[in-house]
């Protein structure tokens, strides 16, 4: 079976729902990213199935977690892209809620500082790629450069389009040497992000989150829609494949994602290295 053959499937036994399959991006098959496929799959687990399919992956991750840092030979990215309001933030707490903070790291990219616009626009990224034995999480990333500059014209055209085959021969070199690379695309219908800017407008505990920018950013979503279509269909790899993830519904977002990067870690084969030949008759008084 291939990387991508293993990365297609996520099923949820024993919970009494046909399997729910979240597919790589088909590179030869034509991307709608309609508002309807925000939607959460008909088959997906609801209720306390869906809080305990959520609880069940996050404690697998917790545990793989464990003996992905003892085992040592990989390390996992995680690169979570989407619109403003689609989720990243809640796909971080909540997904990762078990994981033990020592092996986990999170970076967030958001405008590039000078010393960052001194360097390729690659560099602040590799910086934070973790090592092996860790997770990364990426909010925002390398794509950004592909992405925010194309929309806002920051670069021209002949810049931000040789980035799609720059990205995807820096992410080939990381799969090399033992990252494993998992993106995903969470993607919300404009109804929905409405609905979530609003609540950030009126409730006072998340006014801080809204800035007057993501209306610019919302004016501008059919560009983007189109942005978002080049960068899944551009850089979906065997190695490093993409997720458009329906972010509508928030707890079957994280199930989703959580299945998924729990199988992935199952699917590296870890395991706890031997002990050493010098303490097997070591006895402690």
């Amino acid at each position: 079976m291939t990387h991508t053959d293993r990365a297609a499937i996520i099923s949820v036994p024993p919970f009494p729902h046909k399997p729910v399959k979240l597919k790589p991006v088909d590179t030869d098959t034509k991307l709608r990213l309609d508002d309807k496929d925000a939607r959460p799959p008909k088959r997906a687990p609801s209720g306390d199935d869906l809080d305990a399919a959520i609880a069940k992956h996050t404690s697998r991750i917790s545990e793989l977690q464990r003996v992905l840092y003892a085992d040592g030979r990989y390390a996992l990215l995680i690169v979570l892209q989407g619109r403003d309001a689609s989720g990243k933030d809640g796909t971080i707490r909540h997904v990762f809620s078990a994981v033990n903070p020592q092996g986990c790291q999170v970076s967030s990219f958001k405008v590039p500082t000078d010393e960052e616009r001194a360097h390729d626009f690659l560099w602040r990224v590799h910086q934070r790629v973790p090592a092996r034995g860790m997770i990364g999480i990426f909010n925002r990333s390398q794509y950004e450069d592909v992405l925010v500059t194309r929309v806002h014209k920051l670069v021209p055209k002949k810049v931000w389009a040789r980035r799609y085959d720059l990205i995807n021969d820096f992410e080939r070199l990381l799969t090399e040497n033992g990252v494993e690379i998992l993106k995903f695309f969470l993607h919300i219908s404009r109804d929905e992000q409405k609905r979530r800017l609003t609540d950030r407008l009126t409730d006072p505990t998340k006014n801080w989150k809204f800035q007057i920018g993501d209306l610019d950013d919302r004016a501008r979503w059919k560009d983007y829609t189109r942005a978002y279509r080049d960068m899944l269909r551009r850089c979906s790899t065997a190695d490093a494949p993409w997720y458009v993830v329906p972010a509508d519904d928030k707890k079957v977002r994280n199930w989703l994602i959580a299945r998924r990067i729990a199988d992935a870690l199952d699917e590296l084969g870890l395991r706890y290295p031997r002990a050493d030949a010098s303490i097997a008759d070591v006895t402690i008084d």
